[in-house]
């Protein structure tokens, strides 16, 4: 049955070998379970119920991309886009997380519409490269300080905005030592690189007293603090376009991007190099958000780490229905994420993070009405800590230069049509 309904045989896969992959892929992207709940938590949601929601968010949509698109392509709520929840909307903006909820539904709902249409690939196909690998970037950078925030490497200065923190102090030490350790680990092709950094500098943490051990395992917490709390009246704000947008926007091109290079890596491009069954994956991404909404996360997107299972030899969906189980059974180890403090998600965030920097050596550097936007869309998504601003400044000064340079035609319409968009939400709402 299996076989059948996976065409493993077609892919010349068996199930051990996608059970193994699954289990590969889970091990490298389970620090979610561990870190989503402390940044949710810092928009005053309850950690428990966010914890069984992400458990249950990342089950949802690695079951669909599984069982609908037959891909080994395993999905959570994403990194940068919880940041951007908690840190940007809802601390940074003052929207309470119920309509900070409500906007991820909300754009949920539209990356569905998008992917049922056939505008998608308009869409897709639109946005100059160089802005897609700038939102990567900077949403490496606005991860970066939040870690270092978290670990206290950095601390806020009236004088100079930031400094530098007290290097002495046992959680900064602990927070760059499992960096170093996750860094380590991977460069030795070490499965789970971050799960074992975080689980090694919680240990230690604890051994010197600076956290207490909560326990291994219990029954699920409850979820009724989050189910179905999401405001979608007050999410329809005109105010809060930019933030939808800046949902769906990242939503989609991460998931893309993800979908694409994942793929390529697996051997599943046709000969066109296009993606067979784009729209498939594209819908089970964007209903696994709105379901993620409902039960009480932010945006649930498609992981790169899923190419550590495509390494292991995972080729079909049986690979990330493997890793939506180990979800499911993750749900008992509660007590596990409460244990772990800030200090030992921080190196993970700071670690992805980095991973995330790298798109910017894709933009082209040879063109100056390129890398310009490109790059004042990276910096300003850390300094304004909001990844919505950056995307403005990015697409307004894109549209801006390459109009008074003359260039105007290689802005494609849907560049302008967003750029016209976010001057005329400053213009009317602010900032």
């Amino acid at each position: 049955m299996l076989n059948s309904y996976f065409k493993l045989d077609q892919h010349g896969t068996t199930v051990r070998t996608e059970i193994l992959a699954g289990v590969t892929t889970f091990l490298t992207m389970a620090y979610i379970i561990l870190v989503n709940p402390l940044i949710l938590g810092d928009a005053g949601m309850d950690k428990g119920a966010v914890f069984v929601a992400t458990c249950i968010a990342a089950a949802i949509g690695s079951a669909l991309m599984g069982l609908y698109a037959n891909y080994p392509i395993a999905q959570a709520p994403g990194m940068g886009l919880n940041a951007f929840f908690t840190y940007g909307v809802v601390l940074g903006m003052g929207y309470p997380w119920q309509t900070a909820l409500g906007a991820v539904f909300i754009s949920g709902i539209c990356f569905i519409v998008i992917s049922v249409l056939p505008v998608r690939e308009w869409i897709i196909n639109a946005i100059p490269r160089s802005l897609k690998m700038a939102t990567s970037a900077g949403i490496g950078f606005f991860l970066a300080i939040i870690a270092m925030k978290n670990a206290g490497l950095v601390v806020d200065d009236p004088a100079t905005l930031v400094a530098l923190g007290d290097v002495t102090s046992w959680p900064v030490i602990l927070a760059v030592a499992g960096l170093i350790l996750i860094a380590a680990l991977d460069a030795l092709k070490v499965p789970g690189a971050i799960i074992i950094g975080i689980l090694a500098a919680t240990a230690a943490g604890i051994v010197l007293g600076v956290s207490e051990f909560q326990g291994v395992a219990r029954m699920p917490p409850s979820l009724g603090p989050t189910l179905f709390a999401l405001d979608i009246g007050a999410a329809l704000d005109a105010a809060l376009f930019g933030i939808i947008f800046a949902f769906l926007f990242t939503d989609l091109f991460d998931t893309a991007g993800t979908l694409m290079g994942v793929a390529h890596r697996a051997g599943l491009l046709d000969k066109e190099g296009k993606l067979p069954r784009l729209r498939r994956a594209l819908i089970a991404d964007s209903v696994a958000t709105t379901a993620g909404a409902l039960v009480g996360t932010s945006s649930v997107t498609s992981y790169i780490e899923s190419a550590a299972g495509v390494k292991a030899g995972g080729r079909t969906g049986l690979t990330a229905v493997t890793v939506a189980i180990l979800f499911l059974a993750a749900l008992f180890l509660s007590p596990l994420a409460d244990t772990v403090p800030g200090y030992a998600t921080a190196p993970a965030l700071l670690f992805v993070a980095c991973i995330m920097a790298q798109g910017i050596t894709e933009i082209d550097w040879s063109d100056v009405t390129e890398y310009v936007p490109a790059v004042i869309l990276a910096l300003t998504m850390p300094f304004s800590f909001s990844i919505a601003d950056g995307l403005a400044a990015g697409f307004i000064t894109y549209a801006a230069i390459k109009l008074v340079s003359g260039r105007f035609s290689e802005a494609k319409p849907a560049v302008l049509v967003l750029a016209a968009l976010f001057i005329a939400k400053f213009a009317w709402l602010g900032a």
